[in-house]
């Protein structure tokens, strides 16, 4: 069997090789993640259960004299270089490389001795699909500075820094769960992580002893987070959260939700707590009953995510929609959209002999209502980012 990261590795050298002309001193993989359930609750310091996939992106790379750093990317073909004045402020470089120019910010701003670089940078992870590639992008490249510039920075520290080079380098306003997810998974493993205190627990997720899978399609309407949707989703829980006197939407619990909506001024707010209250308490169902190892009672909980998103946050499209009623009228156990919404992926946990015909319900469906067709895969938790060689 072909390990996708290895594949990608073999890509991320040659472009290393044909840009420099020597090769990297090593390579450094990161993954793409799949959130299995409880979404928008990062950013309002909530709980989140995500698992990382097999598709990666690399870094290959090697030092550079001097404050200066260089890369290349397989899906543009552009190479771009920096110097310390594009990293003394944010958002000078802009684009791609401005993942990669954030985490030398990010580690600036945070009293690191940036080592100079040149990178080739391969992925397997689509674009636009809500599995987060950009916090692979992040991931990959801070994994091989920390071990190119022999930097003190611990694993559990680093999620948060790359979640700033996201958010104030970059502009985009994401939580810290893609970032937690790309570096901090274990294979066969979903990531029950607290937002708050960032606190993990590492959660056996083996779908094929249970005789299940997780399928994941891609609905191919385009995923855009860095927009005024995914901020104004941001803007109305903190401003929920001033109006009910709380740090955070997470602090309203579940028995007190009626009493929190009778609250607040309009309906729209109300849908918009109501989705966030009710998605933290559906993570830890679903991680209590995957701790009981009864995995296949999950699916309930994934169709409720689903429904909550629709209604309740307004977050999904038509091919999003249409995706999971076909999933689940062809016998998926349950199914929801994952990732930050309005286009991206779908999941659905089904019988493991049972993933193609899913799927081609699913790509029937597509075509009876005119949309460009899905694609899928199946997936197995895999580990987080690591030096390859």
């Amino acid at each position: 069997m072909t390990d996708p990261a290895r594949t990608v590795a073999d890509r991320a050298t040659a472009g290393f090789h044909q840009v420099y002309a020597e090769p990297p001193v090593g390579r450094w993989a990161a993954p793409g993640r799949v959130n299995l359930i409880g979404e928008h609750t990062d950013y309002n310091d909530g709980f989140v259960l995500p698992f990382a996939l097999p598709l990666r992106t690399v870094a290959a790379a090697a030092p550079q004299p001097g404050e200066t750093w260089t890369v290349w990317s397989e899906l543009t073909g552009e190479t771009v270089d920096f110097g310390a004045a594009e990293v003394t402020g944010a958002g000078r470089v802009t684009g791609w490389a401005g993942y990669v120019a954030g985490i030398v910010w990010a580690l600036r701003e945070a009293g690191y001795r940036v080592p100079g670089a040149r990178l080739a940078i391969a992925s397997d992870v689509p674009l636009g699909a809500g599995l987060s590639s950009s916090a692979a992008l992040e991931a990959a490249v801070l994994a091989a500075l920390v071990d190119l510039g022999g930097l003190d920075l611990p694993a559990e520290a680093q999620p948060r820094l790359a979640q700033r080079a996201e958010n104030h380098y970059v502009g985009a306003p994401t939580g810290i769960m893609d970032q937690s997810a790309a570096i901090r998974c274990r294979a066969g493993h979903a990531l029950f992580l607290d937002c708050r205190t960032q606190q993990v627990e590492h959660i056996p997720f083996d779908l094929a002893a249970a005789g299940l899978a997780i399928l994941v399609i891609d609905s191919n309407a385009p995923h855009r987070h860095v927009d005024g949707e995914y901020a104004a989703r941001r803007n109305s829980c903190e401003k929920a959260a001033a109006l009910l006197d709380v740090p955070a939407l997470r602090d309203i619990p579940t028995d007190n939700l009626d009493d929190a909506l009778a609250r607040l001024p309009d309906d729209e707010t109300r849908r918009r707590v109501r989705h966030v209250v009710t998605e933290n308490q559906r993570v830890c169902d679903t991680v209590d009953l995957l701790r009981a190892r009864q995995i296949q009672q999950i699916g309930p909980l994934l169709v409720a995510s689903h429904t909550s998103m629709r209604d309740d946050f307004a977050i999904t499209v038509p091919e999003i929609d249409t995706a999971v009623e076909a999933a689940l009228a062809a016998g998926a156990l349950g199914a929801r959209m994952t990732g930050g919404g309005f286009g991206g992926c779908v999941l659905a946990l089904v019988k493991a002999d049972h993933s193609d015909t899913v799927a081609n319900a699913v790509t029937d469906a597509y075509a009876r209502r005119g949309f460009t067709a899905p694609t899928h895969t199946t997936v197995t938790p895999a580990a987080g980012a690591t030096r390859l060689d």
